[in-house]
């Protein structure tokens, strides 16, 4: 979605019942961050919104960015939010091949999931439930670590069920959206 460089557009600030309806509808998607919304989002500080190419809204706190929104499709944690608080989003691991190909703004395909060095809900291998206990459906957003890695490198939504990728080992597994090094994240707001 963020392949080359963007340009901020207008910049404007979020009215403050349309703040508290974003709010909501973040704790509804993401619950884990209940404990911390007024870290993120506190009630008294202004939240801005910049539209971006392609029908994209960024939500930022100052120069944060915290959210951004493809048209009416689900609000999506930027990368920087995410390594603030990387235990508060459903969670996936690719193994050391498919790195580079996320890093590229590829679709990650089931098999970097699926492989000895990836993790999936569920997994024996995962003693903690570091990637949760439950199946997770198409449509969930999901942050994506890497093997051997500290720091999550991309955020996208499943395109098929880990059930389903567990069973049928190949196919299109989520659809990037934000990554490490695209262009949302090297955008500059200072």
């Amino acid at each position: 979605m963020f392949k080359k460089d963007i340009t901020p557009g207008a910049k404007t600030k979020v009215k403050s019942s349309a703040q508290r309806g974003i709010r909501t509808k973040i704790l509804d998607t993401y619950p884990l961050l209940t404990p911390y919304i007024e870290d993120i989002l506190p009630k008294k500080e202004q939240l801005d919104l910049i539209k971006l190419p392609d029908r994209v809204s960024l939500y930022t706190l100052g120069t944060t960015p915290l959210f951004f929104q493809h048209m009416d499709d689900a609000l999506m944690p930027h990368l920087a939010l995410v390594h603030r608080y990387p235990g508060c989003f459903a969670r996936l691991r690719i193994d050391r091949g498919a790195i580079r190909f996320v890093l590229s703004g590829a679709t990650l395909m089931t098999p970097g999931l699926t492989s000895a060095g990836g993790r999936l809900p569920g997994d024996p291998e995962d003693a903690e439930g570091r990637y949760g206990r439950e199946d997770l459906e198409p449509g969930t957003v999901v942050v994506i670590e890497a093997e051997g890695k500290e720091n999550a490198c991309m955020v996208g939504v499943l395109k098929a069920g880990t059930a389903e990728m567990k069973k049928v080992k190949k196919g299109q597994a989520c659809e990037a959206g934000h990554y490490l090094g695209d262009g949302l994240w090297a955008l500059n707001l200072g």
